[in-house]
C-alpha cells in the first residue's frame, strides 16, 4: 500500500512541475538561427513566415503574441525596405506590450 501510495505522490508531484505552454513559437528558433547564420533572400523569406505564423496561429495559453514578435519582425520588415508595414508591426508591439515604447521609439525616431 505505501508502494501505491508513494508512487501516485510521485506522479502528482511531477505533473505538477510541468509549466503551461504560454505562448506558440512555431519553427521560429530554427528560422531565426538560419537567417542570423546566413542573411540571404531565401533566409529572410522563411523567417518572414515563422513571424507570420506565430501572429495567425497563437495557440499558448495566453493566445498574444509572444513579446517581441512584432518588433522583431517590425525590424526586419524595415531591412527588407517595407517601412511601412514595418512601422504598422512595431506600432502592434507597443500596443500588445506598452513597456516596449521606450526601445521601439527610438527605432521610429531614427526612421524619420
Amino acid at each position: 500500500m505505501k508502494k501505491i501510495i508513494l508512487i501516485a505522490f510521485s506522479i502528482c508531484a511531477l505533473y505538477s512541475c510541468t509549466a503551461p505552454k504560454l505562448y506558440s513559437w512555431s519553427n521560429y528558433e530554427t528560422t531565426s538561427y538560419n537567417y542570423l547564420k546566413a542573411s540571404n533572400e531565401k533566409t529572410s523569406a522563411d523567417l518572414v513566415k515563422s513571424y507570420q505564423e506565430i501572429i495567425k496561429k497563437q495557440e499558448g495559453t495566453r493566445g498574444v503574441v509572444p513579446p517581441g514578435i512584432y518588433a522583431d519582425y517590425g525590424f526586419l520588415l524595415l531591412q527588407l525596405n517595407k517601412t511601412t508595414e514595418g512601422k504598422e508591426m512595431l506600432m502592434k508591439e507597443i500596443e500588445l506590450y506598452p513597456e516596449s515604447k521606450v526601445f521601439i521609439d527610438r527605432i521610429l525616431k531614427k526612421l524619420d
